[in-house]
């Protein structure tokens, strides 16, 4: 699980950043590939949706197999889409994450699976792991981007080597299906699990948990990892080489907190962990909007790296660790589709306020609502714990 972990994050890692350079030398704009953005994230939320209930009745192997072979079909068909209309298709139905993170059809599954393999002492442990591989796997994707620079100098065309990329995309899609594979195929539940269904008992705690989720997908979706790459190419005109570098050690940066996140759960508690190092990536995100000097902005952006994806792991074992074991699925599912849905609107919105020539704009919106979020979160759910705080 972590292997395939790695391999999907790694091609989401180089994706993200490529993705609106290949849009812009296909001739789309700023407005257009936050429309791009939103397509993508709107798909995901759908297909993300229907894999949830689904795995309650399916193999969740063979649904892993068949994530994988859309991820192969997402790479090769943008090496074959040149058009506003055909990218927005591929975009919209396949699997390739603006934002570079775990928002995709994978996720609900691998989540469910990897929380049956521990005890809930090592549960918050398993996802930081997760997390912690699949964040580096991604850095070093981010790192990759600056490929078609190199293969530019050897005599390819820049257009031809973005599409190369995505070819590489396409393998890992076939790397991480063939890691899927050796998954034990077996039932869903064990035998002494009541039978699957799609929410029961916590149906309440995690529409609740889905609802702030949503604000702050929403408000994530103005900063998504391809418009921040567009804000710098565009503010300051950083090149697609010192993009892929800081893009990569913003990555390592995020893949160090997740441990630590860990560590910090068993002390202060898992809310507590979200609210209290969200907050100040937020403020982080404000300020390298603001601030008119490059290395300090970009100094603020990797200061909130280490800061704001601490939630990641934290959020994803305390939502397995307040419902039923067969609800997980639905519960991962139903948590991870509001906030894609939430997420696919604002890409669009930032990208026509980028067109405006309000380019700090969005920046400043996302760590704004986020601190919103993180209070609402921290009111409603302080009193609610996981057996392992109970």
């Amino acid at each position: 699980m972590y292997t395939a972990r790695a391999c999907r994050d790694f091609g989401d890692g180089f994706a993200a950043v490529l993705l609106p350079v290949y849009l812009a030398s296909i001739g789309l704009g700023p407005l257009e590939i936050g429309v791009v953005a939103t397509a993508a994230l709107l798909g995901s939320a759908l297909l993300t949706l229907g894999i949830g209930f689904l795995a309650a009745r399916a193999d969740r192997r063979t649904l892993l197999l068949a994530a994988s072979g859309l991820m192969i079909a997402t790479g090769v068909a943008y090496t074959q889409s040149s058009t506003y209309a055909a990218v927005l298709l591929v975009a919209f139905l396949g699997t390739i994450n603006p934002s570079s993170g775990s928002v995709s059809i994978f996720v609900p599954l691998e989540h469910a699976v990897l929380s049956r393999l521990v005890a809930d002492t090592d549960r918050t442990k398993a996802f930081a792991r997760y997390s912690l591989l699949g964040a580096l796997a991604a850095a070093f994707g981010a790192l990759a981007a600056t490929s078609p620079d190199f293969l530019v100098t050897i005599g390819i065309s820049r257009l031809t080597a973005l599409k190369v990329m995505f070819v590489l995309y396409a393998f890992l899609g076939v790397a991480g299906g063939l890691v899927y594979a050796r998954i034990p195929a077996g039932p869903k539940t064990s035998p002494q699990d009541p039978p699957a269904a799609a929410l029961g008992p916590s149906r309440v705690i995690v529409y609740k948990l889905a609802a702030l989720f949503s604000i702050d997908a929403f408000a994530g979706g103005f900063a998504v990892q391809s418009l921040v790459a567009l804000w710098l190419f565009s503010k300051f005109g950083l090149s697609l080489s010192a993009a892929g570098a800081f893009f990569f050690w913003s990555g390592v940066l995020s893949a160090v907190s997740f441990p630590v996140a860990a560590w910090l759960s068993r002390r202060i508690g898992l809310v507590n962990t979200m609210v209290f190092t969200h907050i100040p990536s937020s403020i982080c995100l404000i300020l390298a909007a603001l601030v008119p000097n490059l290395y300090a902005s970009l100094a603020f952006l990797l200061v909130r790296a280490a800061l704001s994806q601490m939630d990641v792991p934290t959020r994803s074992s305390y939502v397995m660790a307040v419902v039923t074991p067969p609800e997980r699925p639905a519960a991962a599912s139903v948590t991870s589709v509001p906030r894609s849905l939430a997420a696919a609107a604002s890409p669009a919105i930032a990208g026509a306020l980028f067109a405006a020539g309000f380019e700090a704009w969005p920046l400043v919106i996302c760590g704004a609502a986020k601190i919103l979020y993180d209070l609402a979160l921290l009111w409603a759910f302080r009193h609610i714990k996981p057996p392992e705080e109970s």
